[in-house]
């Protein structure tokens, strides 16, 4: 369990905003919930306070009041490591099949809007 103070820092390790006690405070407020300052906050106050910050942060209510901080990176939610080739390709599955290009009709040599003006 933590405290108000520690819960609104690490909220403020997680997003651009930073968090204050009074914030906290506000989120609870908002929830329903009654909280003071050295109120200790577990797993399910935190996934409570969690569920009132728009848009949602990457954490749970369990990782955030964990001992252990930040989380390990194994439980953060990341995206699939990628191998660039070269800056700005991206290397996908060698087994895809390549696209046969389509079999669109030449243009017939007149630009569109270059009609002859009218009687």
């Amino acid at each position: 369990m933590i405290n108000v103070q520690e819960f609104a820092r690490r909220l403020s390790t997680l997003g651009a905003d930073a968090f204050t006690s009074d914030d906290v405070v506000d989120l609870a407020t908002a929830a329903d919930i009654r909280i003071s300052a050295d109120l200790e906050i577990d797993a399910d106050l935190a996934q409570r306070l969690l569920d009132r910050i728009s848009p949602a942060l990457p954490v749970t209510g369990a990782q955030i009041a964990a001992s252990q901080w930040p989380p390990p990176m194994s439980s953060r939610s990341t995206a699939p490591p990628m191998t660039f080739s070269s800056p700005g390709a991206v290397d996908g599955p060698t087994d895809q099949p390549t696209r046969p290009r389509s079999s669109r009709p030449a243009h017939s040599g007149r630009r569109p809007g270059s009609r002859r003006p009218g009687k």
